[in-house]
């Protein structure tokens, strides 16, 4: 008899499907499977009413009919052009009918499906379990420095010339500040975010350095797991000190579609009342509402985050007295990738 397939066996197969409904694989699903619903989101429903008014038989009955339909329209459409020789292995929540049943039509026609033992929260218990080996042990080095150095950026340009990277903002589709929204992008669920951090770390070399920004514990609505935070804190630091100018320039272009929607734009700074009083705001809502991002961005920079800044990094890194600092007056590409340069030559 075949040993169970288990989440570590997922790569020798040609195609990982989830059977659970459109809305339960948009909540999190495994890294680069498709999703072909057994039952859709209005039939789980359904199926799951009759459950629990009329039992189980009736349910089956009902969800049966629905069942075949659908691995019907599957093996027409999505399946269609597959290979005798193919291999897929699927999944459902628990590793119970719903996946269950699609690998026994796909048996019945040759291939050699299997199930994924324990289904999703087998994936689940893995990405946690990762998380908690990998996190203490992660070769980081952390990029630091005031808001609009352009830490961001320098990733992109360290992955971009070769290095290991954690691009913790881009899993978290939040630029991490009271303004980080990414327009027309909502950020994942927190167990989304979860699986995409294990993805990263499962090609990881850790015998090679893996450069990541210093965040605090939360990015927009997420939170970084525990282990995570703790290596984020104990971890060297490498601090990109920018010009005032250089940092302006560079929000400016960063942030230049806040100006697209100017009444947004002033709701959010309305949340920083308690911080910076009435006067305060209203002056930088007017100026939002004035597309003035110029005035608006130089008195953030100012009077909220750089005084943040000053206040959290000794607090927030163990490491932060013996910091690596590199100076610039050029945030542009050219200077972002000159300073990604002189990360990756840094000795520690």
């Amino acid at each position: 008899m075949r040993a169970p397939t288990t989440v570590k066996d997922r790569h020798a197969f040609h195609t990982l499907i989830d059977a659970r409904s459109p809305a339960e694989y948009a909540i999190d699903h495994i890294p680069g499977a498709i999703n072909c619903p057994v039952l859709d989101d209005a039939q789980r429903v359904i199926v799951g009413t009759l459950y629990k008014q009329q039992g189980a038989f009736e349910a089956r009955r009902v969800g049966g009919a629905m069942v075949a339909e659908n691995l019907a329209k599957h093996l027409r459409e999505q399946f269609a052009d597959k290979p005798a020789k193919w291999t897929p292995l699927v999944y459902c929540w628990r590793g119970g009918m719903r996946s269950g049943s699609m690998v026994t039509w796909m048996r019945m026609v040759g291939w050699d499906a299997q199930q994924l033992q324990g289904g999703y929260k087998s994936w689940r218990r893995f990405v946690i379990d990762a998380l908690e080996a990998q996190c203490p042990t992660l070769p980081l080095r952390v990029l630091v420095g005031a808001t609009g150095s352009a830490k961001t950026s320098v990733l992109h340009s360290l992955a971009a010339q070769g290095h290991q990277v954690l691009d913790l903002e881009g899993l978290a589709v939040h630029k991490g500040s009271i303004l980080g929204a990414v327009p027309g992008q909502a950020q994942p669920s927190q167990t989304a975010f979860e699986t995409g951090l294990a993805h990263v770390l499962e090609k990881l070399d850790p015998n090679r350095p893996l450069f990541v920004e210093g965040e605090s514990r939360k990015i927009g609505r997420l939170t970084l797991p525990t282990p995570l935070v703790l290596r984020l804190r104990a971890s060297p630091c490498i601090e990109i000190s920018a010009t005032p100018q250089a940092r302006l320039d560079y929000l400016l272009r960063d942030y230049a579609y806040l100006g697209d929607a100017p009444q947004a734009l002033a709701d959010k700074l309305g949340l920083l009342k308690d911080l910076h009083g009435r006067q305060v705001i209203e002056r930088w809502q007017a100026w939002a509402l004035a597309g003035n991002l110029q005035a608006l961005f130089a008195e953030l920079m100012a009077l909220h985050y750089d005084p943040h800044y000053s206040r959290s990094q000794s607090n927030n890194f163990s490491a932060w007295a013996t910091r690596q600092t590199l100076e610039t007056d050029d945030l542009t590409q050219v200077g972002v990738d000159a300073l990604a340069h002189r990360v990756a030559a840094l000795d520690f």
